[in-house]
Order: structure tokens, then sequence, then C-alpha cells
């Protein structure tokens, strides 16, 4: 009897043992160390492309527990608001509009490319082959399908709109984005899927007729705009996951966006 129970407590400790080392942290996806949310609050001070836009966002209470016995609200933003995804139809007509991009395409590994340093001493400053060259020879050659974000560190300027939108007495805006070259190479030699970066737009400021965007929506990626916390983002060895509002004919949305760690 004593044999047996010792067995029955043996296979009940492996047991326990097993799932301890197949499931490390309740808190973290399966088969990854955490997760990292690349999003920013919803909220009236978020900084806008246009200037005066932030009064696009309405919030309204419709009902509260101690009148209702339930809390809910009413809300009214535009679709490239504050984190948001900009879907090919918002530049190549015809194209995917936020609700019919594939969501295979929205779950992909993640590469952050950091030019913060470049930055710091030009607002214009727009990610270049020569960064992605740079990247590769310490991380490896950006994988098919992958998702590229640039770091810029402007996301320093998020609580402050005016130094966000950096306009200057013209009102031109200043602040970094991808370069034109940099997004024929992704496309046409990594094959990826999307370009992300933590600005208003992926073209940078003084960008005139977005060149950018009309190049890489018009080749079914997609953007990502506004992103958080990529300074906390490794540089290569997480998926990113994807999670637009879908909206059906959407130019773009809202959207939250996580990193797994593995």
């Amino acid at each position: 009897m004593k044999f047996k129970t010792f067995i029955i407590g043996y296979v009940f400790a492996l047991a326990l043992f097993l799932f301890a080392q197949r499931h490390p942290d309740a808190s973290s996806p399966v088969g990854f160390r955490g997760v990292i949310d690349l999003t920013h609050t919803v909220n009236p001070n978020v900084p806008t492309y246009e200037a005066g836009e932030n009064a696009a966002y309405q919030v309204r209470t419709v009902a509260t527990i101690e009148k209702d016995k339930y809390f809910a609200r009413n809300i009214s933003l535009p679709e490239h608001f504050g984190t948001h995804i900009d879907a090919p139809a918002h530049f190549a007509p015809g194209s995917w509009t936020v609700d019919q991009i594939p969501v295979e395409r929205l779950v992909a590994p993640l590469v952050v490319i950091a030019i913060n340093d470049n930055v710091h001493n030009n607002p214009d400053y727009q990610l270049s082959v020569q960064d992605i060259a740079r990247w590769e020879e310490v991380n490896g050659q950006i994988p098919p399908g992958a998702l590229v974000m640039a770091n810029t560190g402007w996301e320093s300027r998020w609580n402050l709109a005016d130094r966000y939108r950096n306009a200057d007495a013209k009102g031109v805006m200043h602040f970094p984005g991808f370069s034109l070259e940099a997004a024929k190479f992704l496309v046409q030699a990594r094959s990826v899927v999307g370009l992300g970066i933590d600005t208003l737009s992926i073209d940078y400021g003084p960008s005139k007729n977005f060149e950018v965007h009309q190049y890489s929506l018009g080749h079914g990626l997609y953007h990502l705009e506004n992103v958080a916390n990529l300074d906390r983002t490794p540089a290569t060895g997480t998926m990113a996951v994807v999670a637009p509002m879908k909206l059906a004919g959407g130019s773009g949305g809202p959207v939250r966006i996580m990193a797994l760690v593995r």
C-alpha cells in the first residue's frame, strides 16, 4: 500500500513538473517569455497629423452603474488616430481595406531597426538601405513575411503634441520616416508584409507626396504609425500580433499591437 501511494505521489509530482516546464509563466503565451504592448492609450491628448484634429475624438457616457447598473460610453474618433493601421486602400484604390487584410499577414516576425542616434542630430532623417544593411550584419537577413519597424526615439515627445508634430514657422512638420529606397528594398528584396514607426507617418515630416505610402501600400503592405515602446523591444526574435478594429471598408483603424518575446 505504501509503495502504491509512493508511485501515485511520484506520478503526480512528475506531472506538475512537466506542466511547469511547458507553462513557465501563466501570464505569458505558451512558448514566449513575455509580451510588450506597442500601443499608446487612446485619449483626448493624442498628437494628430493635422493641428487641432484632437477635438475629433469624443467620448460620451451613456450609462452609469449608479443609475443604470452598468457602465457604457459612446466614442467617436478618426480612423487614423493614435496607434493605428493604414490599410493598402488608404492610398491604393481597389486594394485591401482594413477588414480585408489577410489575418496571416497580421502575425509576423518583428524586426526593429534603431535609428535614434541619426535622428538626434537630424529630425528629418530617413531610414536608409545602409541602415538595413548594418542591421543585417549584426542580426542576419530579414526573413520573408516580416514586419519591419523603425525605432526613431520620437516617442519621447508623445506627451507634448507640439514637439511631436514639430512644425516650423511655415507649418511644415519635421520628424523621421522611411526613405523610398529602403521601402523598395524591403518590398523587392525582403518581401516584408508591413512597415511600422513611432512617429505620425511612415513618410518623414516634410514629405509632400507621401512617396513611401504610395509605393508600399500600392504593393499590398500595411503601415503601423504612432507605435509605442519600441525602445523596449528586441531588434529580432519577437513575433508581432497586429489586431486592428475590423472596420468594413476602412482605410485604417485603431489597432492593438503586441510583441511576443521568445
